[in-house]
């Protein structure tokens, strides 16, 4: 009798963990994971200057969806005291047109706690030569380290996303990507010599291929879906280092 409970459990079992196996795949949101946030032990008042173009400035998505208000709302959430960044980012900046914005700016004698900076998919956009975003990326990362009080931990570079796989390219992938990738061989490069933390986010973008949500309703720019991905990476980074503060 024993024998015989013990096979129909087993077979219950087996049974349901195949109807399981079989439920079709569903996509769920990224979250982050509370369970292994970093929490603050630091709770001096936050400054963050986020540089870049529109995927810094979020083009075609709510402003709290942008990956900046994203980090800062996750940060906050993690007990850290921070305010909303303060941003240099428009759509189509090149590199030079950043450099310019800062050298315009107010904020040239201030300082900050990080820096994030993404910066180049427009130098690649306009057919400007790789050589000029080499020169032109190490000034503009040199800038964020001044405003980062001259530490390099406190500077994450981004990389470019690949919009060749989005609408708005229309089919140019095989063109587009492969640019993307020197660019970001280039910046790399340049941010790993001079000693900031790099992370790389082109593989997320290059998801949008197969999952239509992770783009904004302008078929070019990231969703605030995407941003939330990126963001998922970035924040334990920061975290971990402003609380070396």
């Amino acid at each position: 009798m024993k024998t015989l409970q013990l096979i129909l459990i087993t077979l219950t079992a087996f049974t349901a963990c195949a109807k399981k196996a079989e439920q079709p795949y569903t996509y769920v949101s990224p979250t982050i994971n509370t369970d292994t946030t970093i929490r603050a032990m630091n709770t001096d008042s936050i400054t963050y200057l986020a540089l870049g173009d529109s995927y810094t400035s979020g083009e075609a998505v709510p402003q709290a969806q942008s990956f900046p208000y994203q980090l800062t709302a996750s940060l906050s959430a993690s007990s850290f005291k921070i305010g909303n960044p303060t941003e240099i980012a428009v759509t189509g900046w090149t590199t030079d047109d950043l450099i310019d914005a800062i050298a315009a700016s107010n904020i040239r004698q201030k300082q900050y706690d990080f820096v994030t900076l993404l910066i180049g998919v427009n130098d690649q956009y306009q057919g400007l030569s790789q050589s000029n975003y080499s020169t032109k990326f190490t000034q503009v990362l040199q800038t964020a380290i001044a405003f980062a009080k001259g530490d390099t931990s406190r500077v994450f570079v981004l990389s470019i996303p690949d919009y060749g796989v989005t609408p708005f390219a229309n089919g140019q992938d095989a063109v587009i990507g492969p640019q993307i990738d020197q660019f970001n061989a280039i910046n790399k490069q340049i941010s790993l010599k001079a000693g900031v933390h790099y992370l790389d986010i082109t593989a997320i973008s290059r998801q949008a291929a197969n999952a239509p949500l992770l783009i904004a309703p302008d078929g070019l720019h990231p969703s605030g879906l995407m941003y939330a991905q990126w963001v998922k990476l970035l924040e334990p980074m920061v975290a971990t280092r402003l609380n070396k503060k």
